[in-house]
């Protein structure tokens, strides 16, 4: 049987960097050699109905080998990796971590800090895999990936632990908002499920922010500058004016646990035509509400300063918290808490500030919080994860499938 650590370290080789400017699905044709690698790994260690369908979608089957009546259930994760940092040339290091400084790149003088990452001292003694530096690691979510499969190997390896039918998913471009989209929950079959997405060892999530993107699209006025006095609108002076209508204060370098944000995201522009792109974050309803009408708000004020048509709005809502869907189905954090017990981790559970697919797919009609993958500084040059925490969220879903089955 394949070591988690093995399997992952295959994976990152995979460059898998979703792709928000293209309308395919999977966004990026790499996407699919790396679900069409998945389904052959999955047909040899012996899951069955394994598919990987017209949108890049992995789906597999672990059949029960029990014949009480048990819930089906599904393990998620996704495919690709965030564009935010590069994921092509993983060259990832295993180091055995004695404490002090980790140097990434000698060359471009790149280190990892417990005085910047102080939870690094948390997993002295531990072996940790790291980046050289010049890429993302990708264990957000190759990690789920292999923690996933070398968990439904080791079932298949030990078939006097009793389980009922288990449902694998692996979906692409989730780090662009995208992996729930063309997931099929009819054809998937789960009572519920979880995404094996999250951080640290031990998280576990069952609340995340209602999202929503705010696209605003500026009209100016170019005039030669020379005779443009009451004559010019310049967009992109209005993007700026735009921008700074904002609380300064509701911004991601400045907010923290529940406190929401506005983060612009994009902005282009000269003084014809101007677009800023920003993404709206609260995980209360109320508040969210609030936020998308400080958008349509701003919007109205700089129209009645410039004109009518000088800013156009788009906004477009992106997931809810899935608080809402889980808080009727108690016993789906139950039983994800007491795996993690049983099995020696402490459950930190936690309001993920951000999104996964479970999100959307818990308004779609599966209830599907997230547990950890062990991964610390996802999307960054600076990422890690701990072997030791990889491998127990393998026991934790071997667990998650034995408490299911008894229950």
């Amino acid at each position: 049987m394949k070591k988690v650590q093995e399997r992952f370290l295959e994976y990152v080789k995979f460059y898998t960097t979703s792709d928000e400017n293209s309308e395919t699905c999977p966004s990026t044709p790499e996407q699919l050699v790396f679900a069409n690698y998945l389904k052959k790994e999955l047909e040899e260690i012996g899951l069955s109905e394994v598919e990987v369908d017209e949108n890049g979608y992995v789906y597999a089957t672990l059949p029960a080998n029990s014949e009480e009546d048990i819930p089906v259930i599904g393990f998620i994760a996704h495919m690709d990796t965030a564009p935010a940092l590069t994921g092509k040339g993983v060259k990832p290091k295993i180091i055995k971590y004695e404490g002090g400084d980790i140097v990434l790149n000698e060359e471009k003088n790149i280190v990892l800090s417990p005085e910047e990452f102080p939870k690094l001292n948390n997993y002295i003694g531990q072996e940790i895999i790291v980046t050289d530096g010049n890429t993302l690691l990708g264990a957000d979510d190759k990690a789920g990936i292999a923690e996933i499969i070398t968990a439904m190997e080791y079932l298949i390896q030990h078939p006097e632990i009793k389980h009922g039918k288990i449902r694998i998913g692996f979906t692409p471009d989730e780090e662009i908002g995208r992996g729930a989209d063309r997931f099929n929950v009819e054809k998937f079959g789960a009572k519920f499920a979880y995404t094996i997405d999250g951080g640290e060892i031990g998280e576990l999530e069952a609340e995340n922010f209602n999202a929503a993107t705010a696209h605003f699209k500026i009209n100016g006025k170019s005039i030669h500058p020379g005779t443009a006095k009451n004559k010019m609108i310049n967009a992109a002076e209005i993007a700026a004016e735009l921008i700074m209508m904002f609380p300064q204060a509701q911004t991601p370098q400045n907010t923290e646990k529940y406190e929401g944000f506005f983060h612009v995201v994009g902005i282009k522009g000269d003084c014809d035509s101007a677009e800023v792109v920003m993404i709206v974050r609260d995980h209360d309803k109320k508040l969210f509400e609030n936020k998308k009408w400080l958008c349509e708000k701003n919007a109205e004020l700089l129209n009645k300063k410039y004109g009518g048509n000088t800013v156009e709005l788009n906004l477009k809502d992106s997931y809810y918290n899935m608080k809402e869907i889980i808080d009727k189905n108690p016993e789906i954090i139950e039983i994800a808490k007491k795996a993690m017990e049983n099995v020696g981790v402490t459950p930190i559970i936690k309001a993920i500030r951000g999104g996964t697919d479970g999100a959307r797919l818990s308004y779609m009609g599966l209830p599907c919080p997230n547990i950890f993958t062990g991964g610390h500084n996802f999307h960054g040059r600076y990422e890690y994860i701990p072997i030791p925490s990889m491998e127990k969220a393998v026991e934790v879903i071997i667990e998650i499938s034995k408490l299911v089955a008894r229950n």
